[in-house]
């Protein structure tokens, strides 16, 4: 079976996208990447601590590998640090990464033109699904999943750490997207089918940052 990295933020598409690839049983994921912010010790732009990023990862069976990048990171940054993970894997044999990307065409294309450069190539296990049919089933298959970063100029506070479920889908605005892909809102999936155990946690204090971004912490328990 051909071994793939996985790109992962630790939320719903991310673990949508693996759930898929286990399904299919065509690949093997050898690990999962994650960007975190090294200053601030969580998942960059989902504000999630690694501990239970860690914790997340364990409970799936699947090895993490973190790149490390700093507050305020350039783009530049982020490539040159991706660039040595992927040339770190390729060495190994490996030569496809999968992403949960669902229908932004631009963020596609650009993954695809950074691995050409490294001789790899893109997989899009939840590519093209209906963004409705997809958080939904992400309830009917049993997944738990908090929300850990809104975007204040599409959502109110009250959206954030809310656990998402039926309820939460309906209070959605109708000009936002209900898996959130247009950057609306962030997510942690903590229980589900392809968990060995929850993660478990307590909501902490909910922040503004960057006068736009409100992020509930998570606290490890």
């Amino acid at each position: 079976m051909e071994e793939i990295l996985l790109s992962w933020s630790g939320g719903k598409e991310s673990v949508l996208a693996l759930y898929e690839i286990l399904r299919a049983g065509r690949y093997r994921v050898a690990a999962l990447i994650t960007t975190v912010t090294e200053e601030y010790d969580r998942i960059s732009m989902h504000g999630v601590r690694r501990v239970l990023l860690e914790r997340q990862c364990e409970s799936l069976g699947c090895h993490l590998d973190i790149i490390y990048i700093t507050p305020h990171s350039t783009n530049e940054e982020y490539e040159r640090q991706m660039d040595q993970v992927l040339r770190k894997h390729k060495a190994t044999g490996i030569n496809r990464v999968a992403f949960g990307d669902i229908f932004l065409e631009d963020l596609r294309k650009y993954r695809e033109e950074k691995l050409a450069q490294v001789q790899m190539e893109a997989l899009f296990p939840i590519w093209k699904r209906d963004t409705k049919e997809l958080s939904q089933s992400l309830i009917d298959l049993g997944f738990k999943t908090i929300t850990t970063c809104v975007d204040s100029k599409v959502l109110d506070k009250k959206y954030v750490g809310r656990i998402i479920d039926n309820e939460f889908l309906k209070d959605l605005p109708k000009t936002v997207d209900k898996c959130g892909e247009n950057g609306e809102y962030h997510s942690f999936v903590y229980d589900g089918p392809i968990f060995k155990k929850k993660v478990d946690f307590r909501k902490g204090k909910v922040l503004l940052r960057d006068e736009r971004f409100f992020f509930c912490d998570l606290v490890p328990v």
